[in-house]
């Protein structure tokens, strides 16, 4: 859905660019350098908005801009330049011209970085991720300790005699299968157990709840 000039007073109005927005005036032109460094940036806090022609101090007045005339250029070379897709949008507002960058979020476990430097916004400037920061992200694309295999290369018979699946039944209230196969497909479901190249494993979680 295109975006309105109702929308943007709307982004006008946010208590802070903090919320995934980012304005500037840029009322003539516009840093190239400067745009990817804020795509990026954004892109790594979760994605959002970078507004130009906004004024950056509340109440934000729209100012109009001459930035990046032809919108569909500028979107190919922010995508060679920063290797993600960001959409760039006219937007038609009273008070002006109005360019729109939608940056989507990073993806889970990854972090954008341009020439080798990671980007955050810190205040009103541009700064590298510390450390700590980085290890936090790339940490979210593990496993989590509780899914990982505490036992596996078993068959159904081991995950039954390793595993007290008639506590877990009665624990649910429910009838327990007659049919083996039936257990460990609600293993199975429940996350507790994987199923792989003909064995099973026992995930860490399935381990402490129904261990015998």
């Amino acid at each position: 859905m295109p975006t309105t000039p109702e929308q943007v007073d709307l982004w006008r109005q946010a208590s802070t660019e903090r919320q995934r927005l980012e304005f500037k005036e840029a009322k003539e032109q516009y840093d190239t350098r400067k745009l990817q460094k804020y795509c990026v940036a954004i892109a790594n806090e979760g994605g959002g908005h970078l507004i130009l022609g906004v004024a950056d101090q509340p109440p934000r007045p729209v100012v109009g801009t001459n930035a990046f005339r032809d919108t569909v250029v500028t979107a190919e070379r922010l995508f060679e330049a920063v290797g993600f897709r960001v959409e760039v949008e006219e937007v038609t507002h009273p008070g002006g011209r109005v360019l729109v960058f939608h940056i989507p979020p990073r993806p889970r476990g990854t972090a954008y970085d341009l020439g080798g430097t990671y980007l955050m916004r810190s205040g009103g400037n541009l700064v590298p991720m510390s450390e700590d920061q980085l290890r936090k992200i790339f940490a979210e694309g593990k496993p989590d300790w509780l899914e990982e295999p505490a036992l596996e290369g078993l068959d159904a018979e081991g995950v039954i005699e390793a595993l007290d699946t008639q506590a877990y039944f009665e624990l649910l209230k429910l009838p327990y299968p007659t049919d083996r196969d039936a257990v460990i497909d609600r293993l199975i479901r429940e996350r507790l157990v994987d199923s792989g190249e003909g064995s099973y494993s026992i995930r860490r979680l399935g381990g402490l709840i129904l261990a015998k």
